[in-house]
């Protein structure tokens, strides 16, 4: 039997519905592009640099909360980039740990094909989205969740790029959604 029924964009972006059943469709299609941008670069998992990527290819939002205009996002955009193509910093086909949690072979429900922090960032995303009464997590969210691990690859790229990290935390209400 062939259900009519469309999956929800959580499922389409191949979201564990346990870790976050109430993604925006426009963060679901930041999360496919994540996937895709992985599997091209030949990584195992979705790190948070792909994530990164991902939102500020598509996510308006992030880009308002990158101040210091033109010069800093050309660098952060370039980082990545080089990253996707095989210069740059080099993490290609490697597992992302940055400490904070246990691998994922080592965690019970972790998902597959997400590194343990990009994990922890898509977990804070929900829980800062439940806590401002959202009724979808956004790429906002995400971007905080990235934000909130020091030593995960998406806020390296950060800060080589010259983005004050510790500023963005406090303008995103890290601390608050931990």
């Amino acid at each position: 039997m062939h259900s009519s029924t469309r999956p929800s964009p959580s499922a389409e972006a191949g979201v564990d519905v346990a870790v976050d059943p109430q993604v925006s469709a426009a963060l679901a299609d930041v999360i496919a592009t994540a996937r895709r941008r992985a599997a091209r670069d030949g990584d195992r998992q979705i790190d948070t640099a792909h994530l990164l990527h991902s939102l500020l290819e598509s996510d308006g939002g992030t880009w308002e909360l990158l101040e210091g205009g033109g010069p800093q996002l050309g660098k952060l955009l370039g980082y990545l980039v080089q990253r996707s193509i095989g210069y740059g910093l080099r993490w290609q086909s490697t597992v992302e740990d940055s400490g904070a949690v246990p691998a994922v072979s080592e965690q019970p429900g972790g998902v597959p094909g997400w590194s343990p922090s990009a994990q922890a960032a898509l977990e804070l995303a929900a829980r800062r989205a439940r806590r401002l009464a959202k009724e979808r997590t956004e790429g906002v969210d995400l971007f905080a969740g990235v934000v909130a691990d020091p030593e995960c690859r998406g806020v390296e790229v950060l800060r080589r790029a010259g983005v004050d990290v510790a500023q963005l935390a406090d303008r995103l209400g890290v601390a608050d959604d931990a």
